[in-house]
């Protein structure tokens, strides 16, 4: 964040980011179920993650989100996998990519986990497929 930013406009930029990776739809679920315990983290993770990180400049967006699906594979987090699998997408990964980056998991993180990952990519893969 710029000295002049202020924590309002990194949250607009981040909600803007957050939307083109994720999709509306997905946003406006997350944003409008939120409950006032949960608020903060959203603000948190909208203005931090989205605002900060994604719009870094050194690294595009495509290998950040297949950056993602490796992390969040290792630490077996199936529930983000599956957004982050659509945000990947969204980002020109190709289903190849995809699949490649979970079989690099399979050796790294582990077998149990890069199968659960891959049934959770298939799955939202075919979703896509279908709407």
């Amino acid at each position: 964040m710029s000295v002049t930013e202020s924590t309002d406009d990194l949250y607009e930029r981040g909600l803007g980011i957050r939307r083109e990776v994720l999709g509306s739809a997905h946003v406006d679920r997350s944003l409008g179920n939120v409950s006032e315990f949960g608020r903060p983290i959203q603000e948190l993770v909208t203005r931090y993650c989205w605002g900060e990180i994604w719009d870094r400049p050194g690294v595009e967006r495509k290998t950040r989100s297949l950056l993602n699906l490796a992390i969040l594979t290792a630490l077996n987090r199936m529930h983000e996998l599956g957004v982050h699998v659509r945000g990947a997408i969204n980002n020109g990964c190709t289903q190849e990519e995809i699949q490649e980056v979970l079989m690099q998991t399979a050796i790294y993180c582990g077998v149990p986990a890069a199968l659960e990952s891959f049934r959770v990519a298939e799955r939202v893969l075919m979703e896509m497929a279908d709407e």
